[in-house]
C-alpha cells in the first residue's frame, strides 16, 4: 500500500508531540506508552511541559502545540479533530462509603458531597447530566475538588485497576442494576441509547475486594487517541502499526486494559471523524481495485476470447460455404469442357454453350446475394467458363 511505503520512507524524521493528560492514571499510561516507543520504535514520542484536561488537550492540539492526545470520546464533536483509535474503555465507578444509606441513587446523591472530576470532564459531564434527568437541582448537592477531604459520593471514569480504590479500603460500589437487566429497556438502556458513545458494562464479583461483593453493572467509555485531522496520513498509520506491535508489551504491564485493542477497532461509535491514516490502516488488507475485480475481469476476457474465436470460426464456415459454392461450379465447368470431342456435333456444342451461359448467370447471381465473393477464385471460375466458351466457338463476350 502506498500509505505504508511512505510511512517507512519517513520513519527517521518522524516525531510526535503527546499533550500531556492531567488525570494521574491516564498519565502513568501513557507515559508507558512513550517510555516504551522510545526503546523499541524508532517513531519518536514526547510529552508537552503542560499538562491539560480533555477540552484543554483538544484545544492544543488544534492550536498545533501537540499532535497527539488521550481525551474520553464522550466529549463534544470538534471538527479540526480526528480519531485515531479507541484505545482502552473507562469504567463509570459510582462509590459510597460504607455505612450511608440510601434507597435509590437519588437519594444517594441528596444533600451529598461529590467528588466528580474536574469541570468539563467525562464524568462530571455524565454526573450533570444524570443529575438533570433525575430532577435533582444544584442546590441539593455540592461538588468538591478532591477526593482526599472525603465526599460522600465518587463518580470517576476510571480504567479498571485492583489498585484504583487501595487508597480508599471503606468505599462501596454502586450498581445502576444487575447484568440481567441489558436489553430489557432498563436505566442503562436508557443511559447508552441517550448517549450513544456509552456502552454497558460490568464489574465482576471480587475486582475491587469488598468493594464488589456482587456485579456492578455500570456504564463504559472508551479513551480515544486522536489527532489534528491535517496530521500526516503516512505518520498516523506508521503509529497505529507501532502501537499494535507493541500490544503486548503494553498489556504485560496492565493486564485486562488493552486486551481489545487490536488492528481491527471499531470506530462507529468514535465522537470524531476517522483519520484518514486509520482509514488506510483499517483497509489494509482489503483487495485493491486490481484484485477486487481480477476474477471479474478473467471471466469478461474469457467470454471475449470465446465470442472472437466463434466470430472467426463463423467467419471461416461462411467462407469454406463460398468456396464449396465456387468449387462446384469449378467442376461442372470441367465436366462440360471434358464432354466436347470431335464428334461432338453442332447442336451439342449449342446445348453446352447454353448450359455455360446459365452456370456464368446462376454464379452472377450468387455474387449479387453474396453467396460468392468477388475474389480471385470467382475470376478463375469466369475465365475458365470463358475459354471453355471459345473452345466450343461461342463468343464470350
Amino acid at each position: 500500500m502506498l500509505i505504508a511505503l511512505i510511512a517507512a520512507c519517513s520513519r527517521q524524521s518522524a516525531e510526535l508531540r503527546f499533550a500531556t493528560p492531567i488525570s494521574a492514571v491516564d498519565r502513568e499510561i501513557i507515559g508507558d506508552l512513550v517510555e516504551l516507543f522510545s526503546k523499541e520504535s524508532d517513531l519518536g514520542i514526547s510529552l508537552t511541559a503542560d499538562e491539560n484536561s480533555g477540552e484543554a488537550a483538544l484545544d492544543a492540539v488544534l492550536a498545533g502545540e501537540a499532535d497527539l492526545a488521550l481525551v474520553s470520546n464522550a466529549l463534544p464533536y470538534r471538527s479540526g479533530i480526528a480519531t485515531i483509535i479507541p484505545f482502552y474503555p473507562t469504567v463509570l465507578h459510582i462509590g459510597y462509603f460504607e455505612g450511608r444509606e440510601f434507597t435509590d441513587i437519588v437519594d444517594l446523591i441528596r444533600g451529598a458531597k461529590v467528588y466528580a472530576g474536574a469541570e468539563g470532564s467525562a464524568s462530571r459531564r455524565m454526573f450533570d447530566q444524570s443529575a438533570i434527568r433525575f430532577g435533582l437541582d444544584e442546590s441539593e448537592y455540592s461538588f468538591v475538588s478532591s477526593i482526599e477531604v472525603r465526599p460522600d459520593v465518587i463518580v470517576v471514569f476510571a480504567p479498571v485497576s485492583r489498585g484504583l480504590l487501595d487508597q480508599i479500603p471503606d468505599l462501596r460500589l454502586f450498581s445502576i442494576g444487575s447484568p440481567e437487566d441489558i436489553g430489557t429497556g432498563s436505566q442503562v438502556d436508557s443511559a447508552t441509547l441517550l448517549n450513544p458513545y456509552l456502552k454497558p458494562f460490568v464489574i465482576p464479583v471480587g475486582t475491587y475486594g469488598d468493594a464488589t461483593t456482587e456485579p456492578i453493572l455500570t456504564v463504559a467509555v472508551d479513551k480515544m487517541l486522536v489527532a489534528r485531522r491535517d496530521l500526516d496520513a503516512s505518520v498516523v498509520y506508521e503509529f497505529i502499526s507501532e502501537l499494535l506491535r507493541l500490544r503486548p508489551a503494553l498489556a504485560a504491564k496492565r493486564p485486562g486494559l488493552f486486551a481489545d485493542l487490536s488492528g481491527d477497532f471499531d470506530a462507529s461509535r468514535s465522537t470524531f471523524v476517522l483519520h484518514e491514516g486509520a482509514q488506510a490502516y483499517l483497509e489494509r488488507s482489503e483487495p485493491t481495485i486490481y484484485e477486487r475485480y481480477s476474477g471479474i475481469a478473467e471471466v469478461a476476457v474469457t467470454i471475449l476470447i470465446a465470442l472472437i474465436s466463434a466470430l472467426l470460426g463463423g467467419i471461416r464456415l461462411y467462407q469454406m460455404k463460398r468456396k464449396n459454392r465456387i468449387d462446384a461450379y469449378y467442376s461442372e465447368t470441367i465436366a462440360l469442357r471434358n464432354s466436347v470431342s470431335k464428334s461432338t456435333s453442332d447442336e451439342e456444342r449449342l446445348l453446352l454453350i447454353r448450359q455455360l451461359r446459365e452456370l456464368q448467370n446462376k454464379a452472377f447471381e450468387e455474387l449479387v446475394d453474396e453467396k460468392l465473393a468477388a475474389d480471385d477464385s470467382f475470376r478463375i471460375f469466369i475465365t475458365l467458363s470463358n475459354d471453355v466458351l471459345r473452345q466450343l466457338g461461342a463468343d464470350s463476350d
